[in-house]
């Protein structure tokens, strides 16, 4: 199988995005390789030669993803038995002459702790954790947005998601059986009703998913699963709760279908 390398003097994540990103239009299948952290001479001469094996054991040359702005490090990697991809070097010209400004490429310079969003980052983190799953209902206040929806319906990865990747402060609660005899928004949730956002679910898929943690169970059943996701949309609307679908979605399009809906302010860069 053809090997696809993203490779960096950082974290390599950038080159993950875009060569992912690149690579999903092709329909076939390449074996993924990430080599982070090439800062010095010694690890880019390794991860030449961890390519170049890749290389004849394929019979293909390999595809090498990279973000390099070290001239020393980048030759040695664009020295490989392989195809090249540099993502940063198309651009920076062209910016350069429309900014009438030098560019000063520095190590480490977009996914690092120095980051302006950092601090929003690791702070929204420690808020969804200590607000998730309704554990704490007492400082919505300094929530962004609240989740809201039937358990398993995606709501605690939404939350973390939002957190880590853009410094949302994404609060969580579950409709639990309980709530189902007579669904309303909670009290202490009415003053907030503007931060609410619903996530929703096709019942087979609840089913599929309470069946693999709770098995033959009143949790897991078809009746139950059918009829939180009946009155939980039964509520949205009545409510005029925005919300989606998370069924065929991945956490990262849940969340970015939250953000065009809401409007949120993203601390990513």
């Amino acid at each position: 199988m053809r090997s696809a390398f993203y490779i960096s003097d950082g974290t390599a994540i950038t080159s993950e995005v875009f060569g992912h990103a690149l690579l999903s239009l092709f329909p076939t299948e390449f074996q993924h390789h990430t080599i982070s952290f090439v800062e010095t001479t010694e690890k880019a001469l390794a991860a030449k030669e961890r390519i170049n094996k890749a290389t004849n054991r394929a019979g293909q040359p390999s595809l090498v993803f990279h973000t390099f702005v070290n001239n020393d490090i980048r030759e040695i990697i664009e020295s490989c038995d392989a195809v090249l991809y540099n993502f940063l070097e198309p651009f920076v010209a062209p910016l350069e002459k429309e900014l009438a400004i030098k560019a000063k490429p520095k190590t480490h310079r977009t996914h690092s702790i120095h980051e302006n969003s950092y601090d929003y980052r690791i702070e929204a983190v420690n808020y969804a954790l200590a607000n998730d799953d309704g554990s704490n209902v007492t400082n919505y206040d300094d929530a962004d947005v609240i989740l809201v929806g039937v358990s398993r319906s995606g709501k605690t990865p939404s939350a973390l998601y939002l957190a880590l990747q853009y410094g949302i402060k994404a609060a969580n609660y579950p409709f639990t059986d309980d709530d189902m005899e007579e669904l309303k928004i909670p009290i202490f949730l009415k003053p907030f009703h503007k931060k609410l956002f619903g996530l929703t679910i096709d019942a087979q898929r609840l089913i599929d998913i309470r069946d693999g943690r709770m098995a033959n169970s009143k949790y897991s059943s078809a009746r139950q699963c059918r009829m939180e996701v009946r009155e939980v949309e039964k509520l949205y609307k009545n409510e005029k709760i925005p919300f989606i679908n998370t069924t065929k979605l991945s956490v990262e399009e849940i969340t970015a279908k939250i953000l065009t809906e809401t409007g949120l302010q993203r601390y990513k860069y």
